[in-house]
């Protein structure tokens, strides 16, 4: 479970660095040759949204996206537990109901036939990534809720570690 885990991590990590070498590559041809990579406004945009679904998967995981712990720090470690599980439970739910809308968006994109302005390169493939990446959000979340539930010490949270130290 864990190579899977790693997998999307390395994943979300490789449109980090697509990302960022795009902006970076257009950058140099606008600075030094005034000119600008074809589609890069939009491959930039596409890539962006793949981007952030590909890093919910990986952060819903880990617990190390962005929480506000008061209520959960002031806590026994029974209830911190049951935070966690409701918590869990809650993300599950909203990103379920997320990856369901977003299903939508591809279909209607792959029927609509919308294209790319310079590259006419169909759009529906990049909302289909950012559709993957949801997906295994709400897989990598269903395994976090079940470590929580059935196999607590199984969970390497960050935000736990935090609390130890």
């Amino acid at each position: 479970m864990d190579g899977f885990i790693d997998t999307i991590e390395w994943i979300a990590a490789i449109f980090v660095a697509c990302v960022v070498t795009l902006i970076f590559v257009g950058v140099l041809l606008r600075y030094f040759f005034a000119t600008s990579i074809p589609d890069g406004y939009d491959l930039g945009r596409m890539l962006l949204g793949i981007l952030i679904f590909w890093g919910i998967a990986a952060t819903s995981y880990r617990g190390t996206h962005i929480t506000v712990d008061l209520v959960w720090s002031a806590a026994n470690k029974n209830w911190k537990r049951y935070i966690d599980i409701f918590a869990t439970l809650v993300l599950l739910f909203v990103v379920t109901v997320q990856t369901y809308t977003l299903f939508d968006k591809v279909v209607d994109t792959y029927r609509s036939n919308v294209l790319t302005f310079d590259l006419n390169l169909p759009t529906w493939p990049f909302f289909a990534l950012a559709w993957i990446g949801d997906v295994s959000a709400v897989l990598l979340i269903a395994i976090r809720t079940y470590r929580l539930i059935f196999h607590p010490d199984e969970i390497h949270d960050e935000t736990e570690l935090k609390v130890a130290d």
